[in-house]
């Protein structure tokens, strides 16, 4: 053989070990695949997707963009999810947030890119005995979308430490069950359930509330001092830095769906209603969205203190130092907290 065919032959052969080897590929700029969860908490996403406002924003700056939305349930699943790329972009609360960011910093880097509300969150009962979580016993049983770990167990952790001390702040998470907020508020409503308990959400804890029999216990204002950022919007920075033309998409819709809220509650309820595929009236829903400790925002709101208290007591290896640490400073002159 010459050495002109040996040379081809190897170039051939060098060629097919090419294409054999794995390739890293980036995300294809203009596609995105979203997570979100149930309830009014994730307002702004729902709005994003009914109004297609991530495609307009694409438009606007020359990029077609292909968003695929899917839900779950629970700031867990979510997280895993994100974790194994299954999700580009999802909702999640506080608690899981902070997860997140610091099991990955240095890695993937996951942060929030907006917020989306400061909506209040209820522990309620049905249980005329329990007026405090001092009087949470063996037999009673608190409904989470995720035990311990989701935005409502952190801040259960949360209170448990102002009401029994640091040491004690887990004490409280041997009774609660996964349900999610749907199936959690019909047996709370059916008071035949072994969960006599819920730390629900919007709308799910004002549904619940209408039943005389159900009263609230505490809050997340009561827990946090005063309204707070419950629900954000978060992605990777490997995500954010392949993609930046559609992370700039979505980062414009979520500012627009905000301010569409704010100026018309009325559309906003009925596409909360549209998105969610719930049955209550959107006079109901309307109600919830005027409630004057609700707020609809991308800038973050009173979040540092459970970042703050999640190190102190080794749920989390990073002390967060500030809002920003956790947050992508997409806007310099952001006044979050």
């Amino acid at each position: 053989m010459t050495t002109f065919s040996l040379q081809r032959l190897f170039a051939v052969f060098a060629s097919m070990a090419l294409l054999a080897l794995p390739i890293h590929r980036a995300h294809a700029e203009g596609q995105v695949k979203i997570v979100d969860q149930y309830g009014i908490g994730s307002l702004l996403l729902k709005v994003a997707k009914d109004q297609k406002l991530i495609e307009k924003a694409g438009a606007r700056a020359g990029l077609a963009i292909d968003v695929q939305w899917n839900t779950l349930s629970g700031g867990a699943a979510v997280n895993e999810a994100l974790l194994s790329g299954a999700a580009d972009i999802a909702t999640i609360g506080i608690g899981p947030l902070m997860t997140i960011w610091d099991r990955t910093r240095g890695r993937q880097d996951f942060r929030a890119m907006a917020a989306q509300s400061a909506v209040p969150v209820y522990l309620v009962t049905n249980d005329p005995r329990i007026r405090s979580i001092r009087d949470i016993g063996e037999k009673d049983r608190i409904a989470v979308v995720s035990v311990a770990v989701s935005q409502q167990g952190r801040l259960l952790q949360m209170a448990s430490a102002k009401a029994f001390g640091d040491a004690d702040y887990a004490r409280l998470d041997r009774f609660e069950v996964n349900m999610p907020h749907a199936d959690a508020t019909t047996a709370m409503l059916s008071g035949n359930s072994v969960v006599n308990l819920h730390f629900s959400n919007a709308p799910y804890q004002y549904q619940e509330l209408e039943d005389p029999k159900i009263h609230k216990v505490t809050s997340s204002t009561d827990i946090l001092g005063g309204p707070s950022t419950g629900s954000v919007v978060v992605t990777s920075g490997t995500w954010r830095k392949d993609n930046p033309r559609t992370y700039a998409a979505v980062r414009a819709a979520l500012d627009d769906a905000a301010k569409l809220v704010t100026a018309d509650k009325t559309q906003a309820a009925a596409i909360y209603i549209r998105q969610d595929g719930s049955k209550l009236s959107p006079a109901f829903v309307e109600r919830i969205l005027n409630d004057k400790e609700a707020s609809f925002a991308t800038t973050p709101q009173n979040t540092l203190q459970l970042g703050a208290f999640l190190h102190k007591v080794g749920v989390i290896r990073h002390e967060p130092k500030s809002w920003r640490d956790y947050f992508f400073a997409d806007d310099a002159n952001a006044q979050g907290s």
